[in-house]
């Protein structure tokens, strides 16, 4: 059997090139890349995949991809695509499987130099204090019912247990806690592999880094951010461990009998898909924040845990260390969120699937503080190259639904 051809692509100026909407396709397809990142992204075929997304019922505007794009199961990870929320579809596979996989970034009162004397005593005891690795367990040992009330609760279970505060909760997307959450409808299964990971780093690109600010371009937002040059901050990547793995799994496989029961046509079955009002796309909603809420938790205590290392190795009080979260953001979920289209705004189910959530000056949604400059966007970089703390813009919610790339170790 002969390879398939290459999909076909069109520049329309140096940061994009468009997949013309052809045979099936509902909308066109869009990749944001520039010259040299449109080789490497050819290689991979992942913009058949952004074709195949665009044959999605209820798809609007077009089906996006960041420059970070690449192979994924189903949509390709780097995948933005809207759905209209009374008539389209979702699809775990434009979510992933680890579920609310995401970043945060703790700012801290120390500046290089403070550091410095100590930084191997430090990295020892994060080592020893963080579990991480395939199959990392933490120290937590959770009940049933506790779990259940970290699946609904979030952030907010792990700061009324003692591992951080409100502003934390203030500074994180959703407040740490996605509405609609339902722990009846995440499985035994996935429950018993979540029980012993909360806390937990995780393994692959999920990591724990000590940096510093190393330049600036924008001062005035880097000023309400709490950013300066030198200063030491911390960057905290892991999500919803097994426990968010074995959810998408179970939908993946409800999902894939809803496909045949309906008849519909896809270019790929790993785009198992249900209508978003459907009973089937309602409960894996549902599951999906409960992942989601995990994840969130797990973040958390990550945090709160990397406070508890510093203050002991450096022998400084929490006032002194300074030790404040600047932002936590989610770059693989589904929201229900409202965007203007084609002059009209409307309710649509927007899927980022290794992209950030990239809301621009004014959003409602944000935290006063950011009202006037927009969200921060984390974007990690791989393992000894640079991490970036950028804003939200009025372009992305006009192009992209209010998203961006995820970094986090993949090619930029």
């Amino acid at each position: 059997m002969s390879a398939p051809e290459k999909i076909h692509l069109e520049k329309i100026d140096d940061c994009r090139y468009r997949i013309p909407r052809s045979g099936k396709m509902r909308v066109d397809g869009i990749i944001y890349a520039d010259a040299k990142l449109i080789r490497n992204i050819h290689e991979d075929e992942s913009p058949r995949q952004v074709a195949n997304v665009a044959h999605l019922p209820g798809i609007l505007e077009h089906s996006l991809a960041m420059p970070d794009i690449h192979w994924g199961y189903g949509f390709p990870i780097g995948g933005v695509a809207a759905f209209d929320w009374e008539e389209g579809v979702i699809s775990p596979g434009g979510v992933g499987y680890d579920i609310n996989c995401g970043t945060r970034v703790v700012r801290t009162n120390l500046m290089t130099q403070d550091l410095r004397p100590k930084i191997r005593e430090l990295v020892q005891a994060l080592f020893q204090n963080i579990p991480s690795g395939v199959g990392s367990k933490g120290a937590l040992r959770l009940s049933a019912q506790e779990l259940r009330r970290v699946l609904k609760e979030g952030s907010s279970w792990a700061v009324e247990n003692g591992y951080g505060s409100a502003e934390d909760l203030e500074h994180t997307e959703d407040g740490g806690c996605l509405a609609g959450a339902d722990p009846s409808l995440v499985s035994e299964r996935a429950l018993d592999r979540g029980r012993p990971q909360l806390g937990t780093l995780g393994s692959g690109n999920h990591f724990l880094e000590v940096g510093y600010v190393e330049e600036i371009y924008d001062p005035e937002v880097a000023r309400v951010f709490g950013l300066a040059k030198d200063q030491v901050t911390v960057f905290i990547h892991s999500g919803s461990r097994g426990l968010g793995y074995q959810v998408c799994d179970d939908f993946l496989k409800k999902m894939g009998e809803r496909v045949r029961h309906l008849g519909l046509e896809l270019p790929d079955r790993q785009l198992a898909c249900d209508y978003v009002q459907s009973q089937t796309g309602q409960d894996y909603l549902s599951a999906m924040a409960a992942a989601a809420n995990y994840a969130w938790a797990n973040r958390q205590m990550l945090m709160h845990w990397t406070r508890e290392v510093f203050k002991d190795v450096l022998q400084m009080s929490p006032r002194d260390l300074g030790m404040r979260l600047l932002y936590d953001v989610c770059h693989n979920i589904a929201k229900r969120e409202t965007h203007t289209i084609g002059g009209e705004r409307r309710e649509v189910c927007v899927h980022r699937k290794g992209a950030t959530r990239a809301f621009g000056p004014g959003h409602p949604s944000l935290p006063e503080i950011f009202r006037e400059t927009g969200q921060p966007v984390l974007i990690p970089g791989d393992m000894g190259r640079y991490s970036y703390v950028l804003v939200g813009t009025e372009g992305a919610m006009e192009q992209t639904f209010g998203s961006t790339c995820h970094g986090a170790g993949r090619l930029q």
